[in-house]
């Protein structure tokens, strides 16, 4: 307990001097816990410590630890989400932050018709240009999101990515711009049932400069919970 105690108030002192170096209010920054390969009960020490959003990267792995987690907390999808788990997925989380396609977004449609529900959602977009990660075309964002905001089920929140694999400080800085710069015009374009409320980006190594470009919400493992195993 007293390690993830100290952890976050690491982290929490991390944020502060960022928003105090780029002129934002520390009140704007959410926390999602990313609790991929730590055990229920290091998740509920987390919630204890003042954790409010656990984010899992597999829907197999949030199956077998949430019935086991018993203290409140809003569960997020961060990791690419198959379309044959997505029936799952909707029963186990409150957020879906991996909406890569529209192929994706009509799964979810369909799904939550079926199960009568509704779901939040962000777009994922893949701002490094790497192969490697999943998301839309950032050319492509604008249009996506057009398309998606017709599905009545999918609640679009805001946008999502995941900062370039590099210690160069630039390029990170470039593809988490670029997400800012898309979801700001996107929000000023007023769509119909499109909410840019989230700017999901920054993860342990590079939430600093996340903030600085204007995230929200920052995805962190283990910067809270230390080297998974």
């Amino acid at each position: 307990m007293e390690k993830i105690i100290e952890n976050l108030g690491l982290v929490r002192q991390r944020i502060a001097s960022a928003c105090l170096r780029s002129g934002r209010n520390v009140n704007e920054i959410e926390i999602v816990a990313v609790t991929k390969t730590v055990p229920p009960e290091r998740i509920e020490l987390a919630i204890q410590a003042g954790i409010r959003q656990i984010g899992e990267n597999r829907v197999q792995e949030a199956a077998a630890k949430k019935p086991r987690v018993h203290s409140r907390a809003t569960w997020h999808m961060v990791g690419h989400l198959q379309t044959n788990k997505v029936g799952k997925a909707l029963q186990l989380f409150d957020m879906i932050q991996s909406v890569d396609s529209l192929h994706l977004a009509e799964k979810l449609q369909e799904q939550c018709e079926k199960l009568g529900c509704d779901i939040e959602v962000l777009i994922q977009v893949n701002t490094s240009g790497e192969e490697t990660k999943f998301g839309v075309a950032p050319a492509d964002t604008f249009s996506i999101v057009k398309d998606i905001a017709h599905f009545p089920a999918l609640k679009i929140k805001g946008l999502m990515t995941i900062g370039p694999l590099t210690y160069e400080e630039e390029k990170i800085r470039q593809s988490f711009s670029l997400l800012r710069n898309l979801f700001l015009e996107i929000d000023a374009a007023h769509l119909p049932a499109v909410e840019m409320k989230i700017l999901s980006m920054g993860m342990t190594d590079d939430f600093e400069i996340a903030i600085e470009e204007g995230a929200t919400m920052l995805r962190l493992g283990r910067a809270i919970f230390g080297e998974r195993n």
